[in-house]
């Protein structure tokens, strides 16, 4: 009981593993809707409404980096480079493409996705990644 309540981590390896391939889930989710001409019809329009010069190049681009960070979190692979191409597309959601930083209001959900990249972009992958194995004697642990 006395290590639940203690500043030292708890299963932590483990922990950001399930958090990381969970949100690459989601990401997966989300990325997917590249394949689905309805709503990429509909994101497009957004970067029409606001003026954007090739707004289905904007639309895709966005997409496909859900897609391909949701595949990165997911496998464990390049995940701090996943993790920073999600917070540059959802930052941009946030604050060009929705309620222009309204992180209380209409934008939580992309803000949470920033939140969970910058928790994998200090912390790494975790357990059960291919990061580990690629990269297992590249540098020290502290």
């Amino acid at each position: 009981m006395g290590k639940f309540f203690s500043a030292s981590p708890a299963g932590q390896p483990g922990g950001i593993a399930l958090v990381r391939v969970i949100t690459g889930v989601l990401l997966l989710y989300h990325g997917w809707e590249c394949f689905d001409a309805e709503k990429m019809k509909m994101y497009t329009g957004w970067f029409s409404d606001r003026h954007y010069t090739q707004p289905a190049l904007w639309a895709y681009t966005g997409k496909v980096a859900e897609l391909l960070a949701g595949a990165g979190f997911v496998l464990g692979l390049f995940t701090r480079l996943a993790a920073l191409g999600v917070i540059a597309a959802f930052t941009g959601i946030i604050f060009i493409l929705g309620d222009k930083g309204k992180i209380f209001q209409g934008d939580q959900h992309p803000f949470l996705f920033i939140l969970l990249s910058l928790v994998f972009l200090f912390t790494g992958p975790g357990a059960l990644s291919l990061d580990r194995l690629i990269f297992k004697n590249k540098g020290r642990r502290y």
